[in-house]
């Protein structure tokens, strides 16, 4: 949000100045909460070590201690306990029955008026009306949503009129690289099929 806002600023015919009081919100030593510890959580959890947050997780299962101690990460049996002393909340879960709408008005009303939402895994995760309220009505400070839904949202959706939003076009994965990586491992997992093998990147391990 504050990079959004201060690009605008930037580019502005009508800036003469950049006031000293344009101030946004540290990361480090910040707490970090992450709902969804799978392998993409996991390597959030390392990158966010590097900028000393504190880092609070909530999975479905536990990770074993060494790579609990690996990130620096502390578990929350309950997301509840995550939800009220995070900064930044990190979604990062697969979309199931079980975590369509996770995020909703008690879930948005648990997080301090100080923290940031984000969203990297589907829009179908947050019950987006709930976080239209939340961010016209300052129960949340800001949010970031890399996925929404549908994609894209309809021009006239009252997300896009929000300025304590900044949404982006999924494109998470979007370079050059992550795309060729992504299918050479597919073909990977094909030829092994083919050849009477288990798929290395088998989504739902028997």
């Amino acid at each position: 949000i504050y990079l959004r806002s201060g690009c605008r600023i930037a580019v502005s015919p009508d800036t003469k100045h950049f006031a000293v009081d344009w101030l946004g919100v540290e990361v480090t030593r910040a707490t970090l909460g992450i709902i969804g510890m799978g392998s993409i959580g996991y390597k959030v959890a390392q990158r966010a070590r590097a900028f000393s947050m504190r880092i609070l997780y909530h999975n479905r299962n536990r990770r074993r201690k060494e790579e609990e101690e690996a990130v620096g990460a502390h578990y929350c049996e309950k997301m509840e306990d995550l939800l009220q002393q995070s900064d930044f909340v990190m979604l990062v879960v697969n979309l199931t029955p079980e975590t369509h709408k996770l995020i909703g008005k008690k879930e948005l009303g648990l997080m301090k008026p100080t923290a940031t939402l984000i969203n990297i895994s589907r829009g179908a995760v947050i019950y987006q009306d709930a976080l239209v309220e939340a961010l016209q009505r300052k129960i949340i400070r800001a949010a970031a949503l890399d996925v929404t839904h549908p994609e894209p949202l309809p021009r006239d959706h009252p997300l896009l009129k929000l300025n304590n939003i900044i949404i982006t076009p999924h494109i998470g994965t979007a370079t050059v690289q992550a795309l060729h990586m992504m299918a050479e491992e597919a073909i990977a997992n094909m030829l092994a099929v083919l050849s009477g093998h288990p798929a290395p990147s088998e989504v739902f391990p028997k």
